[in-house]
């Protein structure tokens, strides 16, 4: 009697642990969800999506989703895409959104959006209500040397059918600030800018800047308006500076050009008298000899010793009479 009760109660434990075993691998409770949901569902698909490593509830819970919101949503097309790693549930939750938005969106689309990296329920709704971007200052500069900043705000809605490979709202701005300067710079005067910024945001949006993006531009509209520095005076002013710099460049290099020549001057007439003393050095040597070869006489050289003292008198006398005009003066 014992044994009986001893095998009973394995038997029992052993059913447990099957049917334990089973409503964790067969989501049962699932089925019947589809299933009060009207959604019609294999529960022999179930079980392949484990097999398959797919959560079955990622699967169910948005196609009853997208079943009750009146959507044409297959299993195949959902499960293929949690396989390509998508997001099933922001999908369907796209698709609902286009759906009562009257918002052509295939699932195929969708999908792709989505895998993409996009945010696809993000940009159905920025379609039904259009997002506003904000430039920082963009600073351009008028014919007139005047800096002026201006600040934009862009109203964009998304481009559904170039979310695909359409750029973002990082170019969208940079297009925008390239019109803004562009337009301020060929604007003749600042003025004319503080009176009518209207015309940057007119010239601005006539461009077609949302081309190739995955954004359509509503309205450009320019928020604020400054002026900044006076570009065209700081540029003179700096020109001005180069060229006196350059100025006093080739002052210095004259100058310097005059000090060598003053120097190679003073070099020769150095030479020169170097040349006169060795010249002078050798005229007793020729007096010496013109005597011994008998050339000249005694009293020629006598003459010629008169000369210099008479040579040597007035030179002195000249400098005494220089230092007393100098003194009275």
């Amino acid at each position: 009697m014992g044994l009986d009760v001893i095998g009973l109660g394995a038997a029992i434990i052993g059913v447990i642990i099957l049917l334990a075993i089973f409503f964790t691998f067969v989501p049962v409770t699932l089925w019947i969800s589809a299933l009060a949901a009207g959604v019609k569902i294999s529960i022999f698909t179930l079980i392949g999506m484990r097999l398959r490593r797919v959560i079955p509830s990622r699967i169910v819970n948005p196609l009853i989703k997208a079943s009750k919101a009146g959507l044409n949503v297959q299993i195949n097309q959902l499960e293929s895409h949690y396989l390509a790693g998508g997001n099933v549930d922001r999908v369907v939750n796209a698709l609902i959104a286009a759906h009562r938005a009257n918002i052509e969106l295939p699932f195929e689309r969708a999908a792709a959006i989505d895998l993409a990296g996009r945010d696809v329920l993000e940009a159905v709704q920025m379609s039904v209500n259009p997002k506003v971007i904000e430039t920082p200052f963009i600073a351009g500069v008028a014919m007139d040397g005047i800096e002026v900043k201006a600040k934009a705000r862009i109203t964009v809605r998304a481009n559904i059918d170039r979310l695909v490979g359409g750029a973002g709202e990082e170019t969208i701005v940079a297009r925008v600030g390239e019109g803004i300067v562009s337009t301020l710079g060929s604007s003749t005067s600042h003025k004319k800018v503080l009176e009518n910024p209207d015309l940057i945001s007119q010239t601005v949006l006539s461009k077609g800047l949302d081309s190739g993006t995955a954004f359509e531009i509503l309205s450009i509209d320019i928020a604020d308006v400054d002026i900044g520095k006076n570009i065209g005076a700081e540029l003179q002013t700096e020109q001005a500076e180069a060229d006196k710099k350059i100025a006093q460049a080739k002052a210095e290099e004259r100058r310097a050009m005059a000090v060598a020549s003053e120097q190679e001057m003073k070099a020769k007439v150095v030479e020169m008298r170097a040349k006169v003393v060795e010249a002078e050095a050798e005229v007793p040597l020729a007096m010496s000899e013109a005597l011994r070869t008998g050339n000249i006489g005694v009293m020629d050289y006598v003459n010629y010793q008169n000369v210099q003292a008479d040579t040597g008198m007035r030179d002195s006398i000249a400098k005494t009479s220089t230092a007393q005009t100098d003194d009275d003066r």
